[in-house]
């Protein structure tokens, strides 16, 4: 038995199922977070959380099989969870940090334009005011 085809075939399940469940996590509940961003543009929401996404999947599975490979033989089922646990835990500690640069990044732009809208020139005045009178 190979068990470098073994710590594959534990290893691809996995990883690819943790970064779908995070990537579905995010959208769900990344979209409350996002129309805080954009407050009444939803569809503006709605896109940059796909936009988001879509970004998410393709770097963190692009890693994933990038990952894949093993530069040593798999000689035994030790060497199965050692491999593994170096893969997968680099795995989730990509997934970690893409998703904190993500909120990172997000909450900067809900800052930025909440003082934005802070910021916003006075309401022009309804009538001038009266001069005194110089008598």
């Amino acid at each position: 038995m190979d068990y470098t085809v073994v710590s594959y075939a534990v290893y691809l399940p996995f990883a690819i199922g943790v970064t779908v469940w995070v990537g579905r996590t995010l959208s769900r509940n990344g979209r409350l977070f996002l129309n805080a961003v954009f407050p009444g543009d939803d569809k503006l929401a709605d896109a940059v959380n796909h936009l988001l996404v879509v970004g998410f999947y393709l770097l963190n599975l692009g890693f994933v099989v990038l990952w894949m490979k093993t530069d040593h033989e798999v000689g035994s089922v030790q060497g199965v969870f050692d491999a593994l646990s170096v893969k997968l835990g680099s795995v989730l500690l990509v997934i970690g940090a893409m998703h904190l640069g993500n909120v990172y990044v997000l909450n900067r732009i809900r800052r930025r334009g909440a003082m934005d809208r802070q910021q916003r020139p006075p309401v022009a005045p309804q009538a001038w005011p009266q001069q005194p009178s110089r008598a």
